[in-house]
C-alpha cells in the first residue's frame, strides 16, 4: 500500500472535506438528478449531464480522499526531535544567495501545498533540495526557471 506523509492539521482539512462531500455535495447532487429527471426527456436535458457529471466528479474526490486518508502517515510536526536536519513537517528560513531575499517554508504532504500559506511539497525541487540539510548549508535547487542557490538560515519543528 502507498503511504501519503501529511501533517495532522492536513489530515484533518482531508476528513473535513470527506465530511463535507458526503454530507451536503452528494446529497444535493442527488436532488439535482432527480429534478432533472422529473423534467422529461434525458437525452437532451443539460441539467441533467451537468448533474450527473458532477455526481461521477463527487464520487471519484471522495474514493480519492478515502484512498488517501487509509494509506496516510500522519505526522506531527511538534513530536519531532529535531537534531538540525530538515525533515518532512519541519519549518524551514532559507535565504536566496543572490538576491538576499528571505523565506519561510514548511515541508508538508502533496495535498497540503500552499504558496499563500509558506507551505510546500515533499515532492518540490525545493523541499527535496532541503531534505536532509541543516542550518547553515547551501543548497541548489533545479527548479523550472533555473539553478537557486539558498543558505539555510533556521530550521524549526512546530
Amino acid at each position: 500500500m502507498t503511504t501519503f506523509p501529511m501533517t495532522v492539521e492536513g489530515a484533518e482539512r482531508l476528513k473535513a472535506e470527506l465530511q463535507r462531500l458526503k454530507s451536503v455535495e452528494r446529497p444535493a447532487v442527488i436532488q439535482a438528478i432527480a429534478e432533472a429527471r422529473s423534467h422529461g426527456d434525458l437525452s437532451e436535458n443539460a441539467d441533467y449531464d451537468a448533474a450527473k457529471e458532477r455526481q461521477g466528479f463527487i464520487e471519484g474526490r471522495i474514493a480519492e480522499i478515502e484512498h488517501k486518508l487509509a494509506g496516510a502517515r500522519v505526522i506531527d510536526p511538534r513530536t519531532i526531535e529535531g537534531d538540525g536536519r530538515v525533515v518532512f513537517g519541519s519549518t524551514v528560513e532559507i535565504e536566496d544567495a543572490e538576491s538576499g531575499a528571505r523565506r519561510r517554508w514548511q515541508i508538508v504532504g502533496d495535498d497540503e501545498a500552499d504558496v499563500r500559506h509558506q507551505k510546500v511539497s515533499v515532492s518540490s525541487p525545493l523541499a527535496r533540495a532541503l531534505i536532509g540539510k541543516r542550518e547553515g548549508d547551501s543548497v541548489e535547487v533545479h527548479a523550472p526557471g533555473g539553478v537557486r542557490t539558498y543558505e539555510i538560515v533556521s530550521v524549526s519543528y512546530a
